[in-house]
């Protein structure tokens, strides 16, 4: 009898020593990861400046007719020569947008109505800044007698973004390294990047318009600045 006990001791013993290597710390099959030391998050900025390359403008015709026909079909003949003339002066049909026909009364001093006003105006897209003038004055020789812009543009300006959205990446990993070297750690890797929002381009008026020797009307893009922000988490170690 005590040598049976004395077996199934034995064996229990052997047992437990069996199960406490599998799940032994440190051994090879139960290795833990090492806890996280925690990260950083950081903002960056940065712009870009662009000269744009073309340029909008709105140019409208207004009339008075003694009835609203008389006015509107007034109206109608002298848009359509400023739309001729813009044509001629190189802006293609598509880049032409009719933004407004409207009539309205006109009254005397005693509230009657005199007669009726017309007007029609059309957006044109230069994208060729250098005939910008050229263009202004075209639509005024051919009667346009109203005219505003122009309102300038990139057509790359999902490129320029991109370069401000890169460079404000590297803003952000700079300021990243300096705090944890101020904090005798170590940058690790990304671990979030939200972008921040892109606000429309800023015109910066930094050249004077040129005195032209040429009775044209004298435009000049300047420059626009692009800016993107973000904001980076990076692990520290």
């Amino acid at each position: 009898m005590k040598l049976a006990r004395i077996g199934t001791i034995v064996a229990l013993l052997a047992a437990a020593v069996a199960l406490g290597t599998v799940i032994r710390p440190g051994s090879a099959q139960g290795t833990a990861e090492p806890a996280p030391t925690g990260g950083i998050t950081v903002s960056g900025t940065a712009t870009s400046r662009a000269v744009p390359d073309q340029a909008t403008f709105s140019f409208g015709v207004q009339t008075e007719g003694a009835s609203a026909k008389a006015a509107l079909g007034a109206n109608s003949a002298k848009m359509a020569l400023v739309i001729a003339a813009l044509k001629r002066a190189g802006i293609a049909e598509k880049d032409l947008q009719t933004q407004d026909v409207s009539v309205m009364p006109r009254q005397n001093e005693t509230g009657q109505i005199s007669g009726y006003y017309a007007s029609n105006s059309v957006q044109a897209l230069v994208r060729r800044i250098a005939g910008a003038g050229a263009v202004v004055d075209a639509a005024v020789g051919a009667g346009a007698n109203q005219s505003s812009g122009p309102s300038f543009d990139q057509s790359r300006r999902d490129a320029v973004y991109r370069s401000a959205l890169r460079a404000a990446v590297a803003d952000a990993r700079t300021k990243a390294e300096a705090l944890a070297a101020e904090s005798n750690a170590s940058l690790g890797r990304v671990t979030q990047i939200v972008e921040g929002f892109a606000g429309e381009p800023v015109p910066m008026y930094d050249r004077a318009v040129a005195q032209s020797a040429k009775a044209e009307t004298p435009v000049e893009p300047g420059t626009q600045e692009v800016q993107a922000t973000v904001t980076v988490t990076f692990e520290l170690s």
